[in-house]
């Protein structure tokens, strides 16, 4: 995503590695792997049916999911090495380790939770399977893909199985818009929901967004590394985007800069900005450029389809875990770092708190090259020495960081018995333009995943996942004890816009709840350890800068949404390639882009 807009990272004047051993894809700690064979990537599935849909409870052992096969071989108290330790299981972070432990590197991954995938995970609950947060994907199943996410996978050698479609649905004051991934077909609903001017101005800035699209998806994200070496990594790709170079500038612009060159229209400037909320938490005023162009071009390309993964989003995050294990690198469950310890100025080590199995107890991994957080910038700050002269800037950025607002989930099991079965799996509803697309509550998300895989559920039943698009205010549940009625009480008033929401789908769904459970921004705040249960950063294109993988503090590194390119699967899983690439030579990642063939 965006890949010419992060050539110019900040904070990367500093570059360091290693030479591999000859014969080695990468040598870390002077540990001999065996070279990896380049990538068959002729298997890649391109649409599965609904009968490959499981992924077994054996596959999600395999992979990870259960907490027992991951301990750590030390005792509490006991200090372990590695090359690498990485903070967080999240995609971001499991990408980054994935690519490390393939360059060679000894990888721990910390994780608090009892199950990886942070943000994305998936759990089970009196036999339905939700996914906890993002379910609409694209670009895992089609070969070339520019997803970073996919390119991950295809250098850890996985695949994710996926139901392929082209449409959902939005309910708008103006009425329904259903939302196709077709370039054609969006054109054509656009002029039917808001006339020929709307399409017309909608057609001009397609023609405006076409060389900056060209000048974004010049690299793949796996060429990038946030140093002057990165016009090696990304030299065979540099003669194809000479033509687009004069508009890499205005990638990292604000998207309404090019919006507001062609676009009069009210309805069609309100859903431009719809579609960047849903996409980054901002309106088109503070998303980058790069980002909605990117995402534009990839739904609307001949071909283009949106993905859902069989067995649910979990089974990206166990293709991901499978990978990071196949490869050497460790996964520690149940394992929250208490502090990034610091000595001489540097970051060289975790203290962790292990809450279940033969390890339990504090214990301490060592870090002989790096510590990566793939936490937020605020709950990093949280882990590093307060009074360590070197943390002092990290935090003071922190503090200065804005953040977007949160969340109320609603996960429902429901009887599906009478429903249609053309129903659609992802629905947008926006109540009311006046009040702005960023209003709290005011735009709501749902997700009907069983309608693609019905293993998710009882048989005659569906999955739901409703919730509020990063716009439920903080203040509101701060400080509240969730034990308390007043609580409950709230989490039923503040879900009452999804309720709302859902009825416009399935008019009847309350008398079809077999399970319901709310989820809100201190849910957030727990079970992920969100600072104030966050979507993420507000870092507002042209007036602040998304930072890159190198921190203040030497020896610790940071991927998620807290670096460029930002918000997002895709993005986080772009920022965990490029820390990663940032620890390895340049001929290491050379040799990756051949063996996965990265020619876009």
């Amino acid at each position: 995503m965006a890949a010419a807009a992060m050539l110019a990272l900040p904070g990367c004047s500093s570059f360091f590695g290693y030479k591999p051993k000859p014969g080695s894809l990468g040598t870390g700690s002077g540990r001999q792997r065996q070279r990896v064979e380049r990538l068959n990537l002729g298997g890649i599935i391109v649409k599965a049916t609904i009968s490959d849909a499981k992924t077994t409870d054996n596959d999600l052992k395999q992979a990870g999911i259960e907490d027992s096969e991951f301990i750590s071989d030390s005792g509490g108290g006991i200090s372990q090495e590695a090359d690498v330790v990485v903070i967080g299981a999240g995609i971001g972070g499991l990408c980054c380790a994935g690519l490390l432990a393939k360059y060679g590197y000894k990888v721990v991954v910390c994780e608090s939770h009892g199950v990886a995938g942070g943000a994305a995970h998936s759990f089970k609950r009196q036999g339905f399977e939700f996914d906890s947060g993002p379910s609409f994907h694209a670009g895992l199943s089609t070969k070339p893909s520019i997803n970073p996410l996919k390119q991950v996978l295809d250098a850890l050698e996985e695949e994710v199985k996926c139901v392929q479609y082209k449409s959902w649905i939005g309910y708008l004051p103006e009425g329904t818009f259903k939302f196709t991934a077709e370039k054609e077909a969006y054109a054509a609903e656009i002029g039917r929901a808001g006339g020929e001017r709307a399409a017309r101005e909608w057609r001009e800035l397609e023609a405006k967004m076409e060389p900056l699209a060209n000048a974004a998806m010049g690299l793949p994200a796996t060429a990038l590394r946030p140093d002057l070496a990165v016009v090696l990594t990304a030299g065979k790709f540099l003669p194809g985007m000479l033509p687009y170079l004069p508009y890499t500038a205005d990638l990292l612009s604000p998207f309404s800069k090019i919006v507001d060159q062609v676009v009069k229209d009210p309805f069609l400037r309100r859903l431009i900005d719809l579609e960047c909320f849903v996409l980054s938490g901002l309106l088109a005023d503070s998303t980058i450029t790069a980002e909605m162009v990117t995402m534009f071009t990839e739904r609307h390309r001949k071909g283009g389809t949106i993905d859902y993964p069989l067995g649910g989003g979990g089974s990206i995050i166990a293709a991901l875990v499978r990978g990071l294990k196949k490869f050497g690198g460790k996964l520690q469950l149940n394992s929250h770092v208490e502090q990034i310890v610091v000595e001489n100025g540097r970051a060289v080590a975790v203290n962790l708190k292990t809450t279940r199995g033969p390890s339990k107890g504090r214990s301490t991994i060592r870090a002989k090259k790096a510590v990566i957080s793939n936490a937020s910038v605020w709950d990093t700050a949280k882990l590093l020495p307060p009074r360590e002269g070197v943390s002092v800037p990290f935090l003071k950025r922190a503090d200065a960081t804005p953040k977007t607002e949160s969340f109320v989930h609603l996960h429902l099991g429901i009887d599906a018995t009478g429903l249609p079965s053309d129903l659609e799996c992802h629905h947008l509803i926006l109540n009311d333009w006046e009040k702005g697309v960023g209003a709290p509550q005011n735009v709501n998300l749902v997700s009907i995943p069983t309608v693609f895989d019905p293993s998710l559920a009882p048989a005659g039943h569906h999955v739901v996942h409703a919730y509020t698009a990063g716009n439920e205010p903080y203040s509101i549940w701060k400080g509240m004890d969730r034990r308390s009625p007043e609580y409950a009480s709230l989490k039923e008033e503040r879900s009452q816009c999804l309720w709302n929401a859902l009825e416009r789908i399935i008019p009847d769904i309350r008398g079809r709840v077999k399970l319901k459970m709310v989820g809100t921004p201190l849910t957030h705040e727990r079970f992920l350890r969100r600072t104030e249960g966050s979507y993420g950063p507000a870092i507002r294109a042209g007036k602040a800068t998304w930072p890159g993988p190198f921190s203040e503090v030497p020896g610790l590194l940071h991927c998620g949404d807290s670096t460029l390119p930002g918000i997002g699967v895709p993005a986080v899983a772009a920022s965990g390639m490029i820390a990663a690439n940032a620890l390895v030579p340049f001929w290491q990642q050379i040799d990756l882009l051949n063996q996965i063939e990265a020619v876009l």
